[in-house]
């Protein structure tokens, strides 16, 4: 009996060691709770609705022990990193309209790998501090209101592989510090009103998508890109030049997107046969001529499946090799100053393509100087059939009642004369 209960009183022991040791083991570390009252100080306390994650922030209760409870019900996770202590590894806000500086939140969150402010209010500058976080890999402030120029600071966080500052007021350059991500994959900037040029990219060996749009970056297309970029997108600035050689070097690029900058001269030949491009877009430039690739009947080598020159100043007759193009289904050229015929080559690409051959589904060449007869086969399609657009030329004939035709007035006589007579 003696020993029944011994062994009874030993159970209920190792029981409440256990249950002590878990409990320990969930506990934070003091460290990151201070950084977390430190974080939600510094939000203004008007912001913070009812329902929203930080307003369940109660710090009379341990933070790991209580998530998913009443309180601490989101905005960050904790993981037992080190044994004793639940650490944060994780700060994701809900965008429930949050304001404030951050300016001098330490962010002392060693074990932090995710930190997510993106669509709220924050303001001010970005704080230097960020670079304490020494383990994250995802770092976005998406749709804030955050100002001033993007801290040298940044470009020490090695491991970061996720850089989203897009959509806020940032100035400045892009910091030349930038090319010590080396860990990055994806990199947004666009919609700030950062200016200069970006900084050498190069040593971002994992990095596959930019985009850097709809502010006032100058210079050249930045011919020192990794090539293991698949998409670049930089439309809306003020970049001036044409398209680098470089680009050839590029051989996993997919999708490139320079429209409404100020790039001119001719469109290099290289671009329309990359190995691996699918969509280029150059509208809204100042082109005014293209170098054709060397192509036969049967074809060129092209995975392109969308080109847009459109609202460019190309003049001379329309390029044969697009309709020779095998994947290409959606072609503008429309608003430059081509002219000549429609080729052969785009009428039965839009009316019967071949069986290894996309067919046009979008061929828009309005606004242009094409004269002559809209070919006949053209006149069989439907609405509906392809999205085609011949109106604002210099046709003998197109009435309005083809649905191609219609949508602005064709040229008069004048003006096409007038244009004939100052073609080279």
């Amino acid at each position: 009996m003696a020993s029944l209960l011994s062994l009874l009183l030993l159970l209920s022991l190792l029981l409440l060691l256990l249950l002590v040791f878990s409990s320990a083991e969930s506990k934070t570390f003091w460290a990151d709770v201070a950084a977390l009252k430190d974080f939600k100080n510094s939000v203004d306390a008007k912001s913070m609705s009812p329902g929203s994650c930080l307003s369940s922030w109660d710090f009379s209760v341990d933070p790991c022990d209580g998530l998913f409870g009443e309180t601490f019900t989101c905005g960050f996770r904790c993981d037992s990193v080190v044994s004793g202590s639940g650490r944060v590894t994780e700060l994701s806000l809900d965008k429930a309209g949050y304001s404030g500086s951050l300016s001098s939140v330490s962010f002392n969150f060693p074990y932090l790998q995710t930190l997510d402010l993106s669509g709220n209010y924050f303001s001010g500058p970005l704080p230097d501090s960020l670079s304490n976080l020494t383990r994250l890999t995802s770092l976005s402030v998406s749709g804030n209101s955050f100002s001033g120029s993007i801290p040298d600071s940044l470009g020490s966080m090695s491991g970061l592989e996720e850089l989203l500052l897009d959509n806020n007021r940032l100035d400045g350059s892009v910091p030349a510090s930038f090319n010590g991500l080396t860990s990055l994959k994806r990199l947004e900037i666009q919609l700030n009103n950062i200016s200069g040029e970006l900084p050498d990219l190069s040593s971002l060996k994992n990095l596959y998508y930019i985009d850097a749009s709809d502010n006032r970056i100058s210079g050249r297309v930045p011919s020192s890109l990794p090539g293991s970029v698949l998409q670049i997108s930089m439309r809306n600035n003020k970049i001036q030049g044409t398209i680098p050689e470089s680009f050839k070097l590029l051989k996993s690029l997919e999708v490139l997107d320079l429209s409404h900058n100020k790039l001119s001269g001719s469109i290099p030949s290289f671009i329309f046969t990359h190995q691996t491009l699918q969509q280029l877009t150059l509208s809204f430039n100042g082109f005014t001529s293209l170098d054709s690739p060397y192509y036969s009947p049967l074809g060129l080598p092209s995975e392109l499946i969308s080109v847009d020159l459109s609202n460019n100043q190309v003049q001379g007759a329309l390029p044969l090799f697009m309709g020779l193009l095998p994947k290409l289904s959606a072609l503008s050229l429309e608003n430059n100053s081509f002219s000549g015929m429609i080729p052969t080559q785009y009428v039965w690409k839009t009316v019967s393509p071949r069986s290894d051959f996309a067919g046009f589904q979008r061929l828009l060449l309005g606004g242009n100087f094409l004269f002559g007869v809209v070919p006949g086969p053209l006149m069989t399609l439907k609405p509906g059939s392809a999205n085609v657009q011949l109106a604002g030329n210099c046709f003998s004939w197109c009435p309005a009642t083809f649905f191609f035709c219609q949508g602005q007035e064709q040229r008069s006589t004048e003006e096409c004369r007038k244009f004939s007579r100052v073609i080279p």
